[in-house]
């Protein structure tokens, strides 16, 4: 744990400081939090695969830009999207420009779109544990990369079409969405009622 300049403990990677005020508003006020609905999961699923090998704050710096380039996550809008709107988005510096991630986000709209109304969430949220079967990490070396969970989680979205999923991009999505909380115990975030 490490005590914040307002005096509350806080998972290590919620400190604040000059250059990552981002971390500390990200950590008490979203991430462990439940995450529902189709767009709003398709959001955190295609900013988890777009931070696969990157700091977590460089995505939380470009958010903005994410949703200005694909269309505030709208599914459906995300679906329609053409090989013109992928060239649009390489060419975009509001996001990172990477051809693979591009096109399993696109890809991932479609595959979400087919699932119909209210599966997205259905389906992920189908695969939170119970929470009455953890206990609360004391440290970030009590925090699993993946789980069975995950695994299970990445595997059937792989199976429906869905890419840049596996399971540690699977776990962090659950980490981030509220179906696990991973706030170490005495984390002035962490809601046990959660």
């Amino acid at each position: 744990m490490v005590i914040g300049p307002d005096g509350l403990a806080r998972c290590p990677w919620g400190l604040e400081t000059a250059d990552r005020a981002d971390y500390r508003t990200y950590h008490d006020a979203e991430w462990g939090l439940p995450v529902h609905g189709d767009d709003a999961l398709y959001e955190r699923l295609c900013l988890e695969a777009f931070q696969s090998g990157l700091s977590w704050l460089t995505i939380l710096r470009r958010r903005e830009g994410f949703r200005a380039a694909f269309a505030d996550f709208r599914i459906h809008k995300v679906a329609a999207f053409t090989d013109e709107d992928a060239a649009r988005l390489l060419a975009d510096p509001g996001i990172i420009r990477n051809r693979a991630k591009i096109a399993a986000a696109i890809g991932n709209a479609r595959a979400a779109a087919e699932l119909g109304e209210g599966a997205l969430d259905e389906l992920i949220w189908s695969y939170a544990p119970d929470p009455a079967g953890r206990s609360a990490p004391g440290t970030f070396a009590d925090v699993p990369a993946t789980t069975p969970g995950s695994t299970a989680l990445a595997k059937d979205l792989k199976k429906r079409g869905f890419r840049f999923v596996g399971p540690t991009t699977a776990y962090a999505l659950m980490q981030a969405c509220g179906l696990v909380n991973d706030h170490l115990a005495a984390c002035v975030a962490r809601d046990t009622s959660r």
